[in-house]
């Protein structure tokens, strides 16, 4: 089923077609877009690609197009040709074909979160937070303290690593509490911006995954993932590597947004959700337990709190 729920990008991506004209009629048709006048700029958009067949930018913004008029076959067609003129879909078109049905839910392109976020670095704190009413990092930092506290153990770790860090929030967060403390993030410029903040012993620019494979075994007291597991499609393989590195004793806390069925899912923000049942069953296959899993939201949509899990998994 075909979905009509629109898709806000957060930025502009645009890489030029290398023909003059081509970018011209590109233009013509953003400032119709704008005005409204969705039809008109289609077909300037078409015409553009007939001067520029492989016009990723073009394919994709017609795609769009396509979409919030409810053309949903043209639509398909637009993304799949955006995504075969740019094999590292560095615009995000297969999660759009994910959207419309017309793919499985499967991993996000690591070139499309990248040129995401590097784009996004120079305004995230101010958007997540200012916008979005972010509160990922308050409520990790209150979990992890309620679970210490359960357990009668001190809230300090001596090495933790920070998984999708971001501008470095989350570590902020946590910075009296850890004494040597890791950023992994595959954004260039946001770990540009962590560096910034000097809470961060060592910065690596790497995907979740790439960062907790490149740690020694038992290395870490405390893994945190803040707003940053909403964009894997499967935990397991993440889950089953933190739990390789955390010491004896260490905790796992992370973010998701979620929802009532089943599984994963692809939203409307074009970030994955995580049924309850999916995230317990995930943890327990890592060997972890999970004495923390509840509902709270970690930001807002459109003034409307998103629907997400707080959790807190430990390696006995």
């Amino acid at each position: 089923m075909f979905t009509r729920q629109p898709v806000p990008m957060p930025a502009r991506l645009f890489f030029s077609s290398g023909n003059l004209m081509a970018d011209r009629r590109f233009e013509f048709a953003r400032d119709l877009q704008l005005k409204g006048d969705l039809a008109a700029a289609a077909d300037l958009l078409l015409q553009a690609l007939e001067l520029a067949p492989k016009f990723t930018t073009a394919w994709f913004t017609l795609g769009g197009l396509r979409e919030e008029l409810g053309e949903f076959p043209a639509a398909i067609e637009a993304f799949r040709a955006a995504q075969a003129s740019d094999p590292d879909d560095r615009h995000g078109a297969g999660l759009r074909l994910m959207r419309l049905d017309a793919a499985p839910v499967s991993s996000m392109p690591q070139a499309y979160v990248q040129s995401l976020f590097d784009q996004y670095a120079p305004r995230f704190e101010s958007s997540l937070v200012g916008d979005l009413g972010y509160r990922g990092p308050a409520l990790l930092f209150k979990a992890v303290l309620s679970v210490r506290s359960a357990a009668k153990k001190p809230a300090f770790f001596k090495r933790a690593i920070d998984l999708g860090c971001g501008t470095g929030l989350a570590a902020t967060a946590f910075a009296r509490e850890v004494d040597h403390f890791i950023g992994v993030d595959l954004s260039p410029r946001m770990i540009e911006k962590s560096r910034a903040t000097g809470v961060y012993a060592e910065l690596e620019v790497a995907d979740m995954l790439q960062g907790l494979r490149g740690r020694p075994d038992a290395s870490a007291d405390l893994i945190l993932a803040a707003d940053a597991m909403v964009y894997v499609a499967d935990l397991a393989a993440v889950l089953i590597e933190a739990a390789r590195v955390l010491a004896s004793g260490g905790l796992l806390a992370f973010t998701t947004e979620t929802h009532l069925g089943e599984g994963v899912i692809l939203g409307g923000g074009l970030r994955y959700a995580h049924a309850a049942e999916y995230v317990r069953a995930a943890v327990e296959a890592a060997g972890l337990e999970m004495p923390l899993l509840e509902d709270r939201s970690a930001r807002n949509e459109d003034h409307v709190p998103v629907p997400g899990l707080v959790v807190v998994a430990a390696k006995t």
